[in-house]
């Protein structure tokens, strides 16, 4: 190994990637796998010195139940969490709704004569989102951070290294909880290939327009042969602190990352409004012109007004 690589890898911290498995208390068993293992023994032993003649095939099969139930894991998680997550799924509704269904209907509403299940009321954790970006939270406050993504394998060793650091150094100054989603989302290239082939025919050499319509095609061509995707970074930032706390946060976030070389960027509210709405559903389209405040007063242009012509 020669001199160079001696020092990149003296710079590299090895980290685990399950930070947040629960620890292994003994023989490979963490303490709430060893809390149940321990009540299912001493169930079994009480029944055991009571029924030791005549031992029932039951109390056999459910202690083996038990114990997969301590010791197996499905999806990450230990079984016993599954389980209650399971049943808490099953008993939950199957409708939400952001309008209260739990009121009384009035005497002048025709109900319908089958009974149909109302849907449950949907809590949302955020209450609203001003125009800073600012998410209000019960309590606390959040704001949110675009960011672009960085392909270490075309760096040599020493920038790896460098935005290894400078990663690390941002991570240690972090003294609130701080979430990364990094999400695939599709790209709308038919979309793209339109405004472009319209767009083609307003330039003003024939030459660069038949460029911009050649290119028109491929991205159509491209969006009907493949799925494009393309990948997000969200730094979800919150503190307890006042008004503007998050969003300084949010901005001290985007100074630090800006040694790593990416596009950083604090979203206002309508950015942070579009980010939530297109994680929530991804494969609808945005809607054109954002969303009205509550308080805004909505009224039609001047070019969607028809006026209904008079019966002769």
């Amino acid at each position: 190994m020669s001199r160079h690589d001696d020092r990149a890898d003296a710079g590299r911290v090895r980290m685990p990637a399950d930070v947040d498995a629960p620890d292994k208390v003994l023989y490979g068993l963490t303490f709430r796998q060893l809390a149940i293992l321990a009540v299912a023994a001493l169930a079994f032993y009480g029944a055991w010195q009571t029924l030791h003649a005549v031992v029932p095939a039951l109390v056999l099969v459910g202690a083996a139940v038990v114990l997969g139930v301590a010791v197996g894991r499905r999806d990450g998680l230990p079984l016993d969490v599954w389980l209650l997550a399971a049943v808490r799924h099953s008993r939950a509704p199957r409708a939400l709704s952001t309008t209260d269904t739990t009121t009384e209907v009035p005497d002048w509403v025709q109900a319908p004569a089958s009974k149909v299940t109302l849907p449950a009321p949907l809590t949302l954790p955020a209450d609203a989102i001003d125009d800073g970006g600012e998410i209000r939270l019960a309590g606390v406050r959040a704001a949110m951070v675009a960011a672009a993504s960085v392909n270490l394998a075309l760096r040599t060793p020493d920038e790896q290294a460098a935005l290894v650091d400078t990663f690390g150094r941002w991570l240690n100054s972090l003294s609130a909880p701080t979430q990364i989603v990094v999400s695939a989302q599709p790209v709308d290239l038919q979309g793209a290939a339109r405004t472009l082939a319209e767009a083609a025919d307003q330039l003003p050499h024939p030459a660069l327009a038949e460029a911009a319509a050649d290119h028109a095609r491929f991205l159509g061509d491209l969006a009907t042969r493949r799925d494009p995707l393309r990948r997000q970074v969200l730094i979800v930032t919150r503190t307890t602190g006042g008004e503007r706390a998050a969003r300084r946060r949010a901005e001290d976030t985007v100074r630090a990352l800006a040694g790593l070389g990416v596009t950083t960027r604090a979203l206002d509210g309508a950015a942070v409004t579009a980010a939530l709405a297109a994680a929530a559903d991804p494969y609808r389209p945005p809607r054109p012109g954002g969303l009205a405040t509550p308080d805004a007063v909505i009224t039609a242009s001047a070019t969607h007004r028809r006026h209904r012509p008079g019966r002769s």
